[in-house]
């Protein structure tokens, strides 16, 4: 019988050979016997009291029973009982009846550290100062309120998902997603959002990231993204060597005209004689990054005679349209923008997700691909990318056909609503000064400061009232030319808080507004 491993019941690695004592079922005898026995359980103790320390038992690991352990260590049950018994007494561990014996919740040791080695960060995004510890009050862009995950809802898919889940569900499955969750998908993106989807052209993918990173490997040419945007798209983009170049932004959203070599024309909304040129940096570009619904972060949607021309653009160079349709389904003040896609299936790529209307977490997430890019597409993932868990796939699938998630939409859509307007009227109330704008659709809002307030003023102003923000400033392309006014503005999320922590973020935001020289009309 090993002296390492313990086999019935809950598994424990232990070390016992480095400590000099070996395993024997002499623990009930005096003599030599007692004394090799004595050595056993120091040599037991000590192990477990290292396995603590180095933090591979964490506090509430419970541990094997005593006769489990004694049998696959090969000891008498009384060396291991009087080896927990002793742990017991020093706080190593806690034994309460009916839950066995536990490791105690002491103060947890320090990870170890090797030399060169850093601490892990989260990447940071657009705007965000760093923060080591959990903001009292997240206002930041880009999550919803996961405190209100329908969890009764989604177990019920679950359990469904996983009673009726074929066999072939447990295996190595399709690399473009499971049939079912692809067939329920084109069925609601169809009805919801417009686009002209075929399951044989969806491919799932582990969260929107994923899906622009394996698009960036096969696009062969440079990109033009908004000039407002966020820097990790960008860095995904830019990873396989792409060059990205800024697409100038105004009122009617992204500058699509200037994609054509010929420039603007008479159907641009700002351009009357089409007199203005096209960018020349434009001019190799292939593809084109865009959040045409809802632009992130200004809030726009994009002018319908801009999406005629980018479909048009695209259909006359061979390029490809990438739409970011990342909010889709949050639309407030004017009926919902239908997809882009469903102008020209065969030039635009659709991407959307699950993260924002049920939760991050899930990491579930569906490109809508021409047919032309689907094998391409496939062939550029790596075996670690080939697929997506199956059961959560499943979840999501049934989850759809159901009803569900069209609920659990409209309930959230009123919430986060509801929020929209009272941001609105406190501002209106408390900071007259700021104009809030980007607040037809989405989980957040512009907030453009008064003249003569900075960015940095209430940005520093909010941190020492435990509020995180977003700055605009923040997610504007590096490469993009000066504005001729600042336009100093702040972008605030309003989909994060819980419910009931909402209040108290919205009374911090106002005094960092205050303090920051913004708070006044």
């Amino acid at each position: 019988m090993s002296d390492s491993w313990a086999t019935f019941g809950a598994d424990l690695h232990l070390d016992l050979g480095a400590r000099g004592g070996g395993p024997g079922r002499e623990g009930d005898s005096d003599g030599a016997g007692g004394r090799a026995a004595y050595g056993t359980r120091t040599a037991l103790m000590d192990a477990v009291r290292d396995a603590i320390r180095t933090g591979r038992l964490t506090p509430g690991t419970r541990l094997p029973s005593s006769r489990s352990l004694a049998a696959d260590l090969g000891l008498a049950r009384n060396t291991v009982a009087g080896a927990y018994a002793e742990l017991v007494a020093e706080g190593w561990l806690a034994a309460q009846q009916g839950s066995g014996t536990r490791v105690a919740h002491r103060a947890e040791p320090a990870p170890p550290r090797g030399p060169g080695l850093r601490p892990h960060t989260h990447p940071q995004l657009p705007g965000q100062a760093r923060w080591k510890q959990r903001p009292a009050h997240d206002l930041r862009t880009g999550a919803p309120d996961v405190s209100a995950f329908p969890r009764s809802a989604w177990l019920t898919s679950a359990r469904r998902a996983l009673t009726t889940a074929p066999a072939r569900a447990f295996a190595h499955g399709d690399h473009r997603g499971t049939t079912e969750l692809r067939r329920a998908l084109a069925d609601y993106l169809a009805r919801a959002r417009g686009v002209r989807a075929d399951p044989e052209r969806i491919v799932i993918c582990a969260g929107f990231s994923q899906g622009l990173a394996l698009l960036a490997r096969v696009l062969g040419g440079d990109v033009a993204v908004e000039e407002y945007g966020l820097s990790f798209h960008r860095d995904l983009l830019e990873a396989p060597g792409v060059r990205t170049h800024p697409l100038p932004l105004d009122g009617h959203g992204a500058r699509t005209t200037c994609l054509e070599a010929t420039g603007p024309d008479a159907t641009d909304p700002d351009v009357s004689d089409g007199t203005v040129p096209a960018a020349a940096h434009l001019a190799d570009v292939r593809a084109v990054l865009l959040t045409p619904g809802h632009q992130y972060p200004t809030g726009v949607p994009l002018h319908p005679d801009r999406r005629a021309a980018v479909v048009t653009w695209a259909s006359r160079t061979g390029g490809l349209v990438l739409e970011d349709d990342y909010d889709g389904e949050f639309r407030y003040d004017r009926q919902p923008v239908g997809a882009l896609q469903g102008l020209d299936p065969d030039r635009v790529v659709y991407l959307g997700t699950s993260s924002k209307a049920l939760a991050p977490a899930l990491r579930l997430a569906w490109m809508v691909l021409p047919d032309h890019l689907v094998d391409a597409l496939l062939a550029a993932k790596t075996p670690a990318e080939w697929t997506t868990g199956a059961l959560d796939q499943l979840t999501l699938a049934d989850f759809l056909e159901r009803g569900a998630y069209d609920r659990h939409v409209r309930a959230m859509r009123t919430r986060y609503r509801e929020r929209r307007d009272r941001l609105v009227s406190t501002l209106a109330a408390r900071a007259p000064g700021v104009r809030a704008t980007g607040i037809a659709a989405g989980l957040h809002a512009v907030l453009e400061l008064p003249p003569g307030a900075e960015e940095a003023a209430v940005l520093s102003a909010a941190r020492r009232r435990g509020v995180a923000l977003d700055a605009l400033s923040g997610f504007r392309h590096p490469q993009a030319p000066p504005l001729p006014v600042p336009r100093p503005a702040l972008v605030v999320g309003y989909g994060a808080p819980a419910e009931h922590a909402y209040p108290a973020a919205l009374e911090a935001l106002c005094g960092a507004l205050a303090d920051g020289g913004a708070g006044a009309g």
